[in-house]
């Protein structure tokens, strides 16, 4: 059987990022399961549309994440992406 996630690999991104705003790409790779390409790719595009803003300071990268946007989604769009990064961050604090 096949190995699925509730969340999209954007999902799980956006979350790693929330949580390590300066996490180098290997890392996030190493936790994500996916490879580095991917992760680039995803970040590319979380960036491109506003969710994230890169910042670099010296050799690294930071990224500034924009919880006031939209979920993406047909049926998500009047929550925010903070609504559901809460929601997980909070499992994991408490």
């Amino acid at each position: 059987m096949a190995e699925w996630s509730f969340l999209t690999n954007h999902a799980r991104v956006l979350l790693f990022m929330a949580r390590q705003p300066g996490a180098r790409i290997r890392d996030v790779a190493q936790h994500t399961g996916l490879t580095e390409r991917a992760i680039g790719s995803i970040l590319s595009e979380l960036t491109e549309d506003g969710y994230l803003t890169k910042h670099r300071l010296g050799a690294r990268n930071f990224y500034e994440l924009h919880p006031e946007l939209p979920l993406r989604g047909a049926d998500e769009d009047d929550h925010q992406v903070g609504e559901l990064l809460g929601l997980l961050l909070e499992r994991q604090r408490g």
